[in-house]
Parts: structure tokens; sequence; C-alpha cells
């Protein structure tokens, strides 16, 4: 391959014209309002429809606003995300309440695992949610493959 030859080939992060103004086109979706919809277990797209037809799983789509849900992939983010914070939050507290009280080890245990398990349930869905909601404001997954 000759030297003119080389220099007609784009670069590989280069994107054509008509791309970028598809792009452009493209009306924006705010990520932070779709989070927190979607930590709340709302549809990131109106708010109003419920994100999940249990516990965890995700309506195929949106009960008010018929936004096509089904493109997610959550996987194992939510869980990491859980694990993180009730970590963090249990061992404060577990160092907390041993140096203040000491408190009888069976009662600690017994104590520290309702909190770790509460805290874990509750966290999981929201997190889901959130991961969700940011999926689908970066066009993530489908998302962006709309009418």
């Amino acid at each position: 391959m000759d030297d003119h030859a080389r220099a007609a080939q784009p670069s590989p992060g280069f994107i054509a014209p008509a791309a970028v103004t598809v792009l452009e086109t493209m009306d924006e979706r705010p990520v932070w309002p779709a989070v927190r919809r979607g930590f709340l277990r709302r549809c990131p797209n109106c708010g109003e429809g419920r994100l999940f037809e249990g516990y965890l799983k995700v309506t195929d789509s949106c009960p008010a606003c018929g936004e096509v849900l089904s493109h997610h992939r959550a996987d194992d983010g939510p869980a990491y995300l859980t694990i993180l914070i009730v970590g963090h939050i249990v061992a404060v507290l577990m160092h907390f309440v041993w140096v203040t009280f000491r408190p009888e080890p069976l009662v600690f245990a017994t104590f520290l695992t309702v909190v770790a398990v509460g805290m874990s349930l509750w966290l999981l869905p929201r997190f889901k949610g959130a991961i969700v909601g940011y999926q689908w404001a970066h066009r993530m997954h489908g998302f962006g493959d709309g009418p």
C-alpha cells in the first residue's frame, strides 16, 4: 500500500459526517433525572409507570408511556453497588456499636446480620433501577433504537 492510499483511509476513531448528523439530531436524554426515576423504581422516561413487575424483574415496557425497557443489561452492577455500600456502612456501624456498647457476641452478630440483610434487600432493586435509568439515558444496549 502506497503513501497516498494510506492517507486516504480514515483514522480508527473517525466518525463519518452522516453519523455525526444522526447523533446531533437525536434528542438529549438527561442522565440524572433518569437515574433518580430508576432509583425510585419508576420508568426512566416518564417517571410514572412501575419499572419492576416483581422484586427485580424489569417490565418489558412501561405501562404509562409504552417505553420499551426490555433492552436493559444491569447484570451484576446492582449487586456490586449493594455490597459496596452495605459493607462500608456495616463496618462503621460494627465499630461504633462495639466500642460504645460492647454487646454480647450473639446479640451483636444477630443485630449486624439483620441490618445487613435489610439494607441489602432495600438497596438492590433501587440500584438496579438506577442502572437501567443510566443505560436508558445513554441509549445503551438498544435503548437508542427508538421509533
